[in-house]
């Protein structure tokens, strides 16, 4: 299996190791420390190398960071992370610190009235970063200093940097060539007048050279730092024995290979303007160039909304990747159906989904960790189950199954809620809640211009109406073939991309009860042109198109508090679910989705 459930962190590791930090940091004369969840290329995703924060702390969710002085320890997290964190990490000796509701400056000035040293490695977070903490530490005597890494120091067995095989993406997926791509970019590069353009971040540089790695788990990425110059050549900064047979061809002459070792030195050789992303380069690449009087242009990441806007061959994919998918994941439902709750278990379930996948023959690995919360841990936003967790499914609870799968045509993620026996009421009026904030955006339209905060809204008014919400985002956007997260485009109050044709999101509300249930549905869909309607204006219109197709849970549903519309978009949605679907499936699955999806 791509999953496994073996514990990889325990809360009572922490403190022992919390120690080993404190007695380094006392060695380099630091008053504090940052651990970032974070690597040297800024992606969402690590590599086992570096879980420097799951290592001291044993929260092992995807994002936060950790604050350590010689009398505190805070560990920063959102939302999505509140019940996580407590059973993983012993309190004691770290305090849950509500981010960003509170702001490390201000924890940092609380813990250290009296001002001091506070090291961070420079590799491991953004210009950006250093320059807000920067700003928001003026005047109370605390100073960031960029140092070595303590957690490397303090790691004994800490594993080596991942050595996963770079492959070719074929243009018949990619839908544009390598050397196109690099033209196009370099063509604005050369129009805003820089000479070149730093890359660190892993799915940019697979995007821009057409090639795919092994590097971080779940994600089809290689490690690897690049330049990109003003007439298209670039130079790859990773290992070149991790290259399959077939790629220094593929990638042509305009590509110079070469080890990471020569990147800081090829830094040195830049000639300015050189664009550096502040959300995404390192504090330790602007210092090298700023050494050298190199001139910085601090401008967006070139190929960020690029890679965002999918072409047409990339949408075709990611069509025929998710009906593949939800083939998989009908035969998947059918089969709980029929066999739940009996002996079965969260890993069961586990095992069962991710073998309907592996089914199809397509399955390169899974979008991420399966999440299988069973009654309460369905409130935990992204649980993982593992051999000590692993709950049955008793009769009269709820199921939230989070997935994806990882195709070579397309990335996919989808989240069904499945009754267990009867629901509660309670359950229900939640269930139906969430499911009319995802129907509400599932049937929007909207000005073009309009970012992912402007449309959030409404997703949680029938949540709000009943005074409920969620604490994560509506909706990320999602990678063809790439990170099942992506930017810059989301569903949330912090999107602020204007969304575009081509682009990828989830739709994805949601509902937790702690210590009880937890609710999420989740398709993804794609941005395209909207039609004009009769009587509208003449103005350009956005909407979006569901490509997720699998049966959403119908007993859960309250009809009574749908309306008319709703209810005509959800019996629309089962049909061409049933008409895209059943093709692809058993005799048997095909008789269960005749009723799964039968008009309401």
């Amino acid at each position: 299996m791509f999953q496994s459930f073996t514990v990889t962190a325990r809360p009572e590791q922490g403190p022992p190791r919390l120690e080993r930090l404190r007695a380094a940091m006392a060695e380099t004369g630091l008053d504090g420390f940052l651990v970032p969840r974070a690597d040297a290329h800024q992606g969402e995703y690590v590599a086992p190398r570096d879980e420097r924060l799951a290592w001291l702390t044993g929260f092992t969710g995807s994002a936060g960071f950790a604050a350590v002085t010689a009398t505190r320890a805070g560990i920063f997290i959102d939302g999505r992370y509140r019940v996580q964190v407590r059973a993983q990490v012993d309190t004691d000796a770290f305090t849950p610190v509500h981010w960003p509701e509170t702001k490390l400056a201000d924890w940092l000035r609380e813990a250290l009235p009296g001002g001091g040293r506070v090291g961070f490695d420079p590799w491991l977070h953004t210009q950006k970063q250093r320059a807000d903490l920067d700003a928001a530490l003026q005047g109370i005597g605390i100073a960031l200093e960029p140092c070595a890494n303590l957690i490397d120091a303090c790691w004994a067995d800490q594993p080596a940097p991942p050595q996963g095989p770079v492959t070719a993406y074929p243009v018949d997926l990619a839908g544009e060539s390598s050397a196109a791509k690099r033209a196009r970019l370099a063509g604005t590069l050369t129009a805003e007048g820089v000479r070149a353009a730093v890359l660190t971040l892993p799915d940019s540089i697979a995007w821009l050279l057409n090639i795919r790695g092994a590097d971080v788990p779940r994600n089809p990425v290689p490690h690897g730092f690049a330049v990109l110059a003003d007439n298209g050549g670039v130079q790859l900064f990773t290992d070149p024995a991790k290259l399959s047979e077939g790629v220094e061809t593929h990638l042509g002459v305009d590509v110079r290979l070469a080890a990471p070792a020569e990147f800081e030195a090829a830094l040195d050789a830049l000639e300015g303007p050189v664009r550096l992303h502040a959300e995404s380069v390192p504090v330790a690449v602007a210092e090298r160039l700023d050494a050298r009087g190199t001139a910085i242009d601090w401008g967006a990441e070139p190929c960020i909304l690029p890679k965002a806007r999918k072409n047409a061959t990339e949408i075709a994919g990611a069509v025929e990747a998710h009906l593949r998918d939800g083939a998989a994941v009908a035969e998947f439902l059918c089969w709980l159906d029929r066999t739940a709750p009996g002996d079965l278990t969260e890993i069961a379930v586990v095992r069962a989904l991710e073998g309907f996948r592996r089914a199809t023959g397509a399955l390169r690995d899974i979008s991420f960790e399966t999440i299988a919360g069973a009654g309460p841990h369905g409130a935990i936003v992204h649980y993982r189950v593992t051999e000590e967790t692993d709950r049955a499914l008793a009769s009269g609870a709820l199921l939230l199954v989070d997935s994806g799968g990882q195709y070579l045509d397309g990335t996919t993620d989808i989240t069904r809620t499945i009754a267990i026996g009867a629901p509660g009421a309670a359950e229900r009026d939640a269930f139906t809640r969430v499911l009319r904030g995802m129907i509400a955006i599932s049937r929007t339209r909207w000005p073009r211009g309009l970012a992912g905060r402007d449309l959030d809204v409404l997703a949680r008014w029938h949540l709000w109406q009943a005074g409920q919400d969620y604490d994560h985002g509506t909706g990320h956007g999602v990678g063809a073939y790439l990170s099942v997260h992506e930017g810059p485009q989301r569903l949330s109050r912090l999107g602020e991309t204007a969304l575009e044709p081509g682009m990828i999101l989830s739709n994805e509300p949601g509902y937790y009860r702690e210590g009880a249930f937890g609710i999420r549905i989740e398709n993804l869909v794609v941005v395209e042109e909207a039609p004009a309607l009769p009587g509208g204006d003449d103005r350009p219109m956005l909407q979006f198109r569901t490509l997720t197709f699998a049966p959403i849970d119908t007993r859960l549903v309250d009809v009574a508090m749908l309306a008319l519309a709703e209810r005509d978009w959800l019996n629309a949605y089962h049909a061409e679910t049933y008409r895209k679907i059943a093709p692809r499936c058993g005799g048997e699955t095909r008789d269960w989705l005749a009723t799964s999806t039968a008009p309401i």
